[in-house]
């Protein structure tokens, strides 16, 4: 519609210049009132074409905005009892270390804790949807830059970090299920050595360092408190949207 403005005014612009009926302070008025009409109609354009994509954009960001409190939510439910098993694991653990030289592995006790001695645990994060949106471009079309950096933390380093200290504590734990498995022997009992076998002090040295996984607990605090506080910003950005999850 703008360009059949323009294209109609240039022709009067063009017209009146040439047209011999007229003065010339009289065309000079008509070409400036002229001109005037066409920077006005592409102006308007411009601000109406900003206006709709802005408008356009800001929906994108709503509805990105409310599918991550979704993912947020669940990852902290996730989370709750990922912190669950590795608060099993600190205590079977330190249980296993904290029998002396001379003392005796309780087997009621160690299968009480078999779960938590042999579980792996590690989050899984929903971050499809914050990568998708990243990947597109359309992160800085969040206008709150506060909730903008804050997602941007939690995704490319709060949550990098708790997985790099969860990798580390899994890596140890793989060394005592290697050290299990290349040493575990069948008993004529149709037991195992296992009470023995854990006792012994390269797998008392390796229970002793898995019975401190206080880094990975903070870690986790630490994202579950962004995340929290991402959730909260975006409820005030659109209050009465967000439901949790159950």
């Amino acid at each position: 519609m703008a360009e059949e403005e323009v294209a109609k005014h240039t022709k009067k612009i063009y017209s009146i210049w040439n047209s011999k009926e007229h003065s010339f302070l009289h065309k000079l008025q008509e070409f400036v009132l002229e001109i005037l009409i066409i920077v006005f109609a592409v102006t308007l354009s411009i601000w109406f074409h900003s206006w709709s994509e802005h408008k356009h954009e800001q929906k994108e960001v709503k509805e990105f905005m409310l599918g991550l409190q979704e993912d947020l939510a669940h990852d902290l439910k996730e989370m709750e009892e990922d912190k669950k098993s590795y608060l099993g694991q600190k205590h079977a653990f330190s249980y296993i270390s904290g029998v002396k030289i001379n003392e005796v592995l309780n087997r009621d006790s160690v299968q009480k804790y078999a779960y938590n001695i042999f579980n792996t645990t590690e989050l899984n994060p929903n971050d499809g949807r914050f990568e998708g949106f990243k990947s597109s471009g359309k992160i800085g079309n969040i206008e709150d830059k506060v909730l903008q950096n804050d997602i941007m933390d939690l995704y490319q380093e709060s949550i990098p970090a708790l997985l790099a200290s969860t990798k580390a504590y899994l890596g140890i734990k793989q060394e005592l299920f290697n050290y299990i498995l290349k040493n575990k022997r069948r008993l004529t009992d149709s037991t195992s050595n296992i009470l023995s076998l854990i006792k012994n002090d390269e797998a008392y040295n390796i229970c002793s360092m898995l019975a401190n996984p206080q880094e990975v607990l903070d870690r986790y605090d630490q994202c579950a408190a962004l995340m929290h506080k991402i959730i909260g910003e975006i409820e005030k950005t659109y209050p009465g949207k967000y439901v949790p999850v159950n």
